[in-house]
């Protein structure tokens, strides 16, 4: 199950208490972003590693802090996965895909 998150807060949250998660940056107005969750439900469908999303066009805050935090330009739609407060793995546009999602999983 996806699970939405809005705020820089929440996100400090998940940083301090879950070890290891995915976040997808999400697009609601891009067809490639649309393809790219389809995607990543797919891969939350099969997987254990805890999921979240944003809606960039409703957390451009938290979508920004991301990017300046971990040095990881922005794009949308963007996988990354985290562990133990690092991102260790991130993708985007095309690059998103069951395969790649748990390929990264499987090197956390």
């Amino acid at each position: 199950m996806l699970n939405k998150i809005d705020t820089i807060e929440q996100f400090e949250e998940l940083i301090q208490n879950s070890g290891t998660f995915f976040l997808l940056k999400h697009s609601l107005t891009c067809p490639i972003s649309h393809a790219a969750y389809k995607e990543y439900e797919k891969f939350t469908g099969t997987n254990d590693t805890p999921a979240f999303y944003l809606a960039v066009q409703e957390s451009r805050p938290l979508s920004n802090e991301i990017a300046e935090r971990f040095e990881i330009k922005h794009e949308s739609p963007q996988a990354i996965l985290f562990s133990e407060g690092k991102a260790l793995w991130n993708a985007s546009h095309w690059k998103i895909t069951n395969k790649s999602l748990t390929e990264a999983s499987s090197e956390k």
